[in-house]
């Protein structure tokens, strides 16, 4: 077996992936126990640390391992059915926890056989998370959580959840808040259904009632909560707008799809909004791959939310343009039964659910008037929006 060196040469990397494929042919092998021992075998995620499923390695050379097990036939780790806990608890985990904690979650996760969501927003914290107010007393080696969270999505799929939780309330609001790993199957959790307007219960409402948190499942020093969320939702933003995708896939990949194979949509006043949007999404594309390069020598920044900005303008400006052009064909929609959707499997929809469900692209993982105050302030550097209310107590603050 090739040593593990922070600099392994590609090929050495890929005689590393044709071993392992050799020992562990995926035809023959259950599933579970070959993304089992692919993480063992630090092949999962190779820039991530020894035991952790890594190797230590820069982060450019995943793209080819990936790529080299998915030209074996090897089976994924369905990443859109888990999409928050490899894009987002990952990471947070990786730079928070402890190393006990990290061999006890990052496993699982990455196999998928542990689904996470987080609980953030509540009702009246939304737009301004660092107001929430889900309170957590300290009882011994617990916490005491009670509290409400909304618009979770993935929680009735989930064990494990991020929890942002208000741990001292006579402090401002940005300091009184702690973070920490919960439990879903945890006495007091109480998961229900949200349903959209495609017809879906895609997200949920939580509420927590007298629930034990143990302190060894905290993130991060009690009141360093708004911290450790920062990294967290950096992270999120990447997810959604920042990763490097084909030419002409997503959203643009759809209207130019519908353009190509039926001619008798088209219009000539359509063709330069058409052309508009290829090049926004062409754009895009072409931000995403320096993100990710960037992303290879260091943590993302505020970056991402510019990207996560473009990407919620793009899919709706796409899916209304695609909606225009179908005319009275787009009056038709194939079904609104209240339903919990498969995210292991692509979604294959008509126009009409992409039009509904886009319009979420510009409130989840931050609402674009927030992605708009991050970028004139952390990016453009321009004077901050004034806040009147960070140096007053939680407690002292109108509800």
């Amino acid at each position: 077996m090739i040593d593990v060196e922070t600099s392994e040469a590609p090929s050495a990397l890929l005689e590393r992936v044709t071993e392992f494929l050799a020992e562990h042919p995926p035809a023959q092998m259950d599933r579970m126990d070959f993304l089992r021992a692919r993480f063992a075998a630090g092949l999962a995620w190779v820039h991530y640390p020894v035991g952790l499923g890594g190797l230590g390695l820069d982060p450019s050379a995943q793209s080819a391992v990936d790529a080299a097990f998915a030209a074996a036939g090897a089976p994924d780790n369905h990443p859109r059915a888990n999409v928050i806990g490899l894009g987002m608890a990952a990471p947070t985990l990786l730079r928070y926890a402890t190393p006990e904690q990290q061999k006890t979650w990052i496993p699982p996760l990455w196999t998928g056989e542990e689904v996470w969501c987080q609980l953030f927003s509540e009702p009246g914290a939304g737009s301004d998370l660092a107001g929430v107010g889900a309170s957590a007393v300290r009882d011994g080696d617990d916490w005491i959580v009670n509290g409400q969270k909304v618009w979770t999505s993935l929680a009735h799929d989930a064990r494990w959840a991020l929890l942002l939780v208000r741990s001292d309330p006579s402090l401002p609001k940005h300091q009184g808040l702690s973070y920490f790993v919960l439990d879903l199957r945890t006495p007091g959790v109480d998961i229900r259904p949200l349903r959209q307007m495609t017809g879906e219960a895609e997200f949920n409402e939580v509420y927590l009632d007298d629930v034990r948190v143990p302190d060894v499942n905290r993130l991060g020093a009690v009141g360093e909560g708004w911290a450790v969320t920062q990294a967290t939702l950096m992270n999120e933003r990447v997810a959604i707008g920042g990763s490097a995708v084909a030419r002409e896939s997503g959203p643009i990949g759809d209207l130019t799809d519908l353009w190509r194979t039926r001619p008798e949509c088209r219009r000539p006043e359509a063709h330069d909004e058409l052309m508009r949007l290829w090049t926004d999404a062409e754009a895009l594309r072409l931000a995403s791959v320096r993100l990710t390069q960037q992303l290879e020598v260091g943590a993302p920044g505020p970056e991402g939310s510019g990207l996560k900005l473009a990407y919620s303008a793009l899919a709706q400006d796409s899916a209304s343009l695609q909606l225009d052009l179908l005319g009275s064909d787009a009056l038709r929609y194939d079904d609104w039964t209240l339903c919990r959707p498969d995210l292991s499997v692509p979604l294959d929809r008509v126009s009409g659910y992409w039009y509904l469900r886009r319009r979420a692209n510009s409130i989840e993982g931050g609402t674009s008037e927030i992605m708009r105050n991050i970028i004139s302030e952390r990016v453009l550097r321009l004077p901050a929006e004034p806040r009147v209310d960070k140096d007053i107590a939680w407690k002292d603050l109108p509800k």
